[in-house]
Order: structure tokens, then C-alpha cells, then sequence
């Protein structure tokens, strides 16, 4: 695993600085996070050369959260999703269709895609699912349950996993895409968003402090990745945000983004929302991907 030393962390190691914390408290800030110590040692010392060492002092757990978003790496925790980017390619192959590599991040890691779904395939979502719509639940962390959010406005509906031609279909397509069982993946999700509906950022990940976690995670162990396709285009608004990065995605018809998250922390920053639809309606379908076999 190689740790680069980013004008990011420089920045952070400035930062914490300012902020009255010691030399020794931030190097083992960064130790903590992962990275090696004679690595964190050099960035220090050429971030901060007037600096003397101080005494050392507990490491919180929000500084060693703030070097990893500072610019470190740390070893993936687990296996995830993802596309086979490792030769840049502008197309990756699908099974029954290419889909195009708009634009990529990799921390976190992010992928726009062109041409994920047909328009005919767009259409017959929309059309499968708009008898079946109510409002959108959220997971009750708290229980294991569901519930009403008010930070959640759309309607929605999932379908069951391979109950129709269309489903099985665009599942088989993404299995192919990301590198993913068909069977560790969460029924596809199918939202509407009316003027003014939207949801604000949240992850897409299980909290592991929050009591009804455990009962969440039987039924196929931890969200890892999520992929948003766009079936319709507002004339305004409606772009999936990343605050955490700056980044906002258009909800162009056909298209979708694709991003993952190899551990249950905001260390991933894949914080993300869905802008407040301004003019027009948008229409998503949303795949979740899980550990193991979703049941």
C-alpha cells in the first residue's frame, strides 16, 4: 500500500496546527489512521519544519477521522463492487450492452456512466413501478425497521429480485458491470421526485452504533456500493450531490453513478443526497449491493 503525501494533508496538518494541537498529538492522529510513522514523521516535518515536538497527547477519534480525510489510504476493509477501470477504458462491457466512463473519482471512489439503460428500458420501469408507489420509508436504525423521514420526500417502490424479464434483465447487467452476484444484491429500487422533493445527504450504510444494525445486517451483512440510474430528466435541479467532494451529478435519462464504501464510517465520504427536483420530475431506480447473499 503506498501513502502519498497530498497538498490535502498538508493542508489538514496546517489546520490542526492552528488549532493548537502538538506535533506529537498529530502524528499519532495520523498513526492511528494508518499511516505509517515514518511517513507521517516527514510530512510533518516538512509541512511544519518550526515545530518542536510536545509532549504527547490522547488521540480523539474525530482526529484520527480528519487524517484520514486528510489524504490518507488506509488498507480496504473489505472486498467491494466495482468496475475494471485498470486500462482507463472509455467503454466497459456489459454483457448485452457498453456502457460509456464518463468521469471517475477515486477517493471516494465514483464513476458517472452513460447509456447504463435504454430508453425503452427507462420507460417500462417507470411504467412497472407508478402503480405500485407510496411514500418512501428509510430504514428505522433504531429497530431494524422502517419508517417515515421528513429528510426523504420522494415516492417509491422496490421490486422483487428477478420477478420479471425487464428486472432480471438489468440485473444480470449490472452483476456484469460491477463485478457483483446477482444474489448480493437488494431489489431494485424505483423513486419519484415531484417540484420540491428531495433527500438530503445521508450515507447509504448501516450505522454500526445504532441498535437495529444487527437485525439490519442478517439478511445479507453491510450496503457496499449503490448504483442511482436516471429514468427521466428534470428541466431543474435534481443532481445527486457529494458534499463531502463538491460534486454533483445530472440526472441525465439513461445514465448513472455508481460509488462504494468498504467500511461503515464518513471516512469514505459518500455522503450524498438528492438535490430538490426545481422544475419538471425526476425518476430514479436505485440498486443497493450487500456483503453477502440478500435475502
Amino acid at each position: 500500500m503506498s501513502q502519498i503525501i497530498t497538498i490535502e494533508l498538508r493542508q489538514w496538518i496546517l489546520e490542526q496546527a492552528a488549532a493548537g494541537h502538538s506535533h506529537d498529538s498529530i502524528l499519532a492522529a495520523m498513526v492511528s489512521a494508518g499511516w505509517a510513522r515514518d511517513v507521517a514523521s516527514h510530512a510533518l516535518t516538512n509541512t511544519l519544519p518550526a515545530q518542536q515536538p510536545n509532549p504527547p497527547a490522547p488521540v480523539a477519534p474525530e482526529a484520527v477521522q480528519a487524517a484520514e480525510q486528510g489524504g490518507v489510504r488506509v488498507a480496504s476493509a473489505v472486498k467491494v463492487p466495482d468496475l475494471d477501470l485498470s486500462r482507463s477504458p472509455r467503454q466497459v462491457d456489459a454483457g448485452d450492452r457498453t456502457i460509456d466512463v464518463l468521469a471517475t473519482l477515486t477517493q471516494p471512489r465514483v464513476v458517472v456512466l452513460g447509456g447504463v439503460l435504454s430508453d425503452e428500458e427507462c420507460d417500462a420501469l417507470i411504467a412497472a413501478a407508478r402503480p405500485r408507489m407510496a411514500r418512501s420509508l428509510t430504514v428505522q436504525t433504531q429497530t431494524g425497521g422502517e419508517e417515515l423521514n421528513p429528510d426523504r420526500t420522494s415516492n417509491g417502490m422496490f421490486f422483487n429480485r428477478g420477478e420479471s424479464e425487464l428486472i432480471t434483465r438489468i440485473e444480470a447487467r449490472i452483476a456484469r458491470l460491477l463485478n457483483w452476484p446477482v444474489d448480493h444484491g437488494e431489489g431494485i429500487q424505483v423513486l419519484h421526485y415531484h417540484p420540491g422533493a428531495e433527500y438530503k445527504p445521508h450515507y447509504d450504510y448501516f450505522d454500526p452504533a445504532e441498535p437495529g444494525t444487527p437485525t439490519i445486517l442478517k439478511r445479507g451483512g453491510q450496503r457496499l456500493a449503490t448504483l442511482v440510474m436516471y429514468l427521466s430528466e428534470p428541466a431543474r435541479g435534481g443532481g445527486t450531490t457529494f458534499p463531502d467532494v463538491g460534486l454533483e451529478v445530472a440526472p441525465q435519462r439513461g445514465n448513472a453513478v455508481f460509488f462504494s464504501y468498504d467500511r461503515p464510517q464518513p471516512t469514505t465520504r459518500t455522503l450524498h443526497g438528492g438535490a430538490p427536483v426545481i422544475e419538471g420530475e425526476k425518476w430514479v431506480a436505485t440498486k443497493w449491493l450487500r456483503e453477502r447473499v440478500f435475502t
